[in-house]
């Protein structure tokens, strides 16, 4: 029998924020944590990272609403800052002050651009932030200009997903001393770690040309896409093993002889031209199907290109973003809801600190919520 989901019990504050700070927090929420969105009054924001999520609408200009959130901090696990460098400090609310009054709390900060460079004081979006990482010069076809992939890498992977391992580190740590920390993300860092990898193999054969002329980067003829005969769809090519690239050749139809002219290796550079050409001709005279049915089930490393339609319309099921055979987390439901302002709030508040509206705290007309004075601790 499965126990409960390892972060149940974790009270985790959500400054309302954009894409790396909710998808932290929704990482969070997946494995259980009870996580309350601090939203501004009336603002619809549209946010899609609010699953299994509530909300409290704050003016955090004000003094009473001021006084709530500071009241929540008191009693949270985590916070999660999704502010430029400064802008915490000039609400009352820097790591100091919380720590005054809650040593045990994990304060995440996570920005676009390293708090201490020279980019710091700049705005910045996920395309900014792999472009001084280095990691955005690496994208793209060969002679193109770089290509971001939408805003995956830096606001998900280099971001929320980092700032997500820190919480968990911290909470480690929490453990065993009982105190909190800073934890310091900045989508730059992280997505220039995750791109070790190729600085680590600059000076080898496998990434030492020019973007787009070496193995993994699209120069290599046998690892790559293929269009296919119907127009649009592509499979997807990986075999850069021997063992490999002779399965992707007898499901092509083709020889070494057929793909590498005189005598010559096919991880030699000067044959990758004229491989590149044999293959493109080869995957149009077939549908993406066809290929499927040769290629599925065999080590060719040879998938189809799919694309999320399709995937939406065969049910593919979005799983938890790592299974745990104990405290498993919960599946995300994409279905377009947005969380409201204020949605959820009153029972968090209770079920946290058994607070209840008209006693603790008050919302007014506008939806602005506040601690009522006499209950201030």
């Amino acid at each position: 029998m499965t126990s409960g989901p390892p972060l149940a019990g974790l009270k985790v504050v959500e400054l309302g924020g954009l894409a790396p700070g909710p998808f932290c927090g929704q990482l969070l929420a997946s494995y259980g944590a009870s996580v309350l969105r601090i939203d501004r009054p009336g603002a619809v924001s549209g946010d899609l990272l609010t699953q299994f999520k509530s909300s409290i609408a704050l003016d955090l200009k004000s003094p009473s609403s001021h006084a709530l959130l500071l009241d929540l901090l008191k009693d949270a696990d985590v916070l999660i800052d999704p502010f430029r460098p400064g802008v915490l400090e000039k609400l009352g609310l820097g790591p100091s002050t919380l720590h005054s009054h809650n040593p045990r709390l994990i304060i995440t900060r996570l920005t676009g651009f390293r708090r201490d460079g020279k980019y710091k004081d700049m705005a910045g979006h996920d395309i900014n932030y792999l472009a001084v990482s280095g990691i955005l010069s690496l994208l793209g076809a060969r002679n193109t200009p770089p290509l971001a992939p939408g805003n995956i890498l830096a606001d998900f992977a280099g971001g929320g997903h980092v700032a997500f391992t820190g919480v968990l580190l911290a909470l480690l740590h929490r453990g065993t001393t009982g105190k909190g920390q800073i934890v310091e993300a900045n989508m730059v860092d992280g997505v220039n770690y995750l791109g070790s990898y190729p600085r680590m193999l600059k000076k080898t054969p496998m990434w030492s040309a020019p973007k787009g002329e070496n193995t993994l980067d699209g120069g290599a003829p046998y690892y790559g896409t293929y269009e296919c005969k119907d127009a649009g769809k592509y499979m997807s090519v990986g075999a850069l093993e021997p063992q490999f690239f002779a399965v992707l050749l007898k499901g092509l139809g083709l020889t070494i002889e057929d793909v590498c002219p005189n005598g010559l290796d096919r991880t030699d550079k000067r044959t990758w031209a004229y491989q590149r050409e044999v293959y493109l001709k080869r995957f149009k005279t077939k549908t993406r199907k066809e290929w499927e049915g040769i290629f599925d089930e065999t080590d060719a490393c040879c998938a189809p290109v799919l694309e999320l339609e399709e995937m939406e319309e065969a049910g593919y099921d979005l799983r938890p973003i790592v299974g745990l055979t104990e405290s498993p987390g919960q599946p995300s439901v994409y279905d377009g809801k947005t969380l409201k302002p204020g949605e959820g709030g009153e029972k968090t508040l209770k079920d946290w600190l058994g607070w209840s509206k008209g006693k603790e705290f008050e919302i007014d007309g506008k939806g602005v919520w506040s601690r009522k004075k006499e209950s201030r601790l």
